[in-house]
């Protein structure tokens, strides 16, 4: 047996590449990104601007939007026109309890369990609507299967990776994950079986102000596995902990820090850390992607062409630092 010179070290983890009969590689058709909406209001920006996001660093994949039954025609009648897959999924009510959600918006994100019951796609990525992509991350499609992966939670409010001496962790949800993840992107596969361990598991969780995010954070605590940082870098990060900002490795970069962050509806004027050069920059780089026309959708994504795939994968590794090519040692 000759060696494979196509096998790639992803985080220390190996994936192998094949190659198909005409020196192209193989890659499966059934995966997609995902991300979720909720009512009439003004996330639907959000949505049309991460789909132009995927279309601009070449993904070879669509997006589906889960959408919840509030959502009304002419704002889906927006993302079909921006080449998404509108799948109508049914609300999930948080757990009965008096605690506060950190933010009143918070509870409809339980809804996001329904995202396991996409069966027909193997694998996929799911990412918020107040996410932008900067970077082609569909190498991530690649890690290995079995497990659940996500980048750690930047915010110092919450369980924050870089200051441990603030983590303050619910009591109630019993030890702390080892790894406590922001739950706006992680990398997951479809199964109804998950789907219904997932809906009984939350009968019996307590109800946190973090919401689905806690909850996912104790589910899969046994096998999520971290993704570095600028696969999920919260705008926080920015005036937070400026040292350990990899600015031009950013591949996802999540407008997360309140409301008025978020790029369609900016406002700086008496929110701290916002009114910055900085800031004022994301934001434009949100816009320059959403008002670009020839961002939208002439249905011709890239879907499955292996050549850019394998173009995409192996270099968006390389640049980051995780990619190591290997050769299986030869067969005596």
């Amino acid at each position: 047996m000759g060696s494979n010179d196509n096998n790639v070290f992803v985080e220390g983890a190996l994936i192998k590449g094949t190659k198909n009969s005409e020196g192209g590689h193989n890659y499966p058709p059934n995966r997609a990104y995902v991300t979720f909406l909720a009512g009439d209001g003004d996330y639907v920006k959000g949505a049309v601007g991460l789909a132009k996001g995927l279309r601009k660093v070449k993904t070879a994949y669509p997006l589906v939007v889960a959408v919840l039954p509030d959502v009304p025609e002419n704002h889906r009648a927006m993302l079909i026109n921006q080449g998404c897959i509108i799948r109508e999924i049914e609300f999930v009510y948080p757990p009965d309890s008096d605690t506060q959600f950190a933010r009143e918006d918070f509870g409809v994100n339980y809804s996001k369990l329904r995202l396991w019951k996409f069966v027909e796609y193997s694998k996929m990525i799911y990412l918020d609507a107040d996410i932008q992509v900067y970077g082609n991350i569909d190498h991530l499609f690649d890690l290995p299967d079995g497990s659940f992966y996500a980048a750690p939670d930047s915010f110092c409010e919450t369980p924050c990776q870089s200051c441990p001496d603030k983590v303050s962790w619910p009591q109630e949800l019993g030890p702390k994950p080892p790894l406590y993840f922001n739950a706006g992107m992680f990398v997951f596969e479809p199964s109804l079986c998950t789907h219904d361990r997932l809906s009984e598991a939350l009968k019996v969780t307590p109800r946190t102000q973090f919401a689905e995010q806690d909850f996912l954070n104790v589910f899969f605590r046994d096998i999520c596995q971290p993704l570095p940082p600028i696969y999920n870098f919260l705008i926080v990060m920015w005036w937070r902990h400026p040292d350990l900002v990899d600015h031009d490795n950013v591949k996802v970069l999540h407008y997360c820090a309140s409301a008025e962050s978020k790029p369609w509806r900016f406002t700086a004027n008496e929110i701290e850390n916002l009114d910055s050069e900085d800031m004022k920059m994301l934001v434009k780089k949100w816009w320059d992607v959403y008002n670009d026309e020839s961002l939208d959708s002439q249905n011709d994504f890239v879907h499955n062409k292996p050549d850019q795939l394998a173009k995409h994968s192996t270099a968006a590794l390389s640049e980051v630092g995780v990619v190591h090519y290997v050769a299986n040692p030869s067969a005596a």
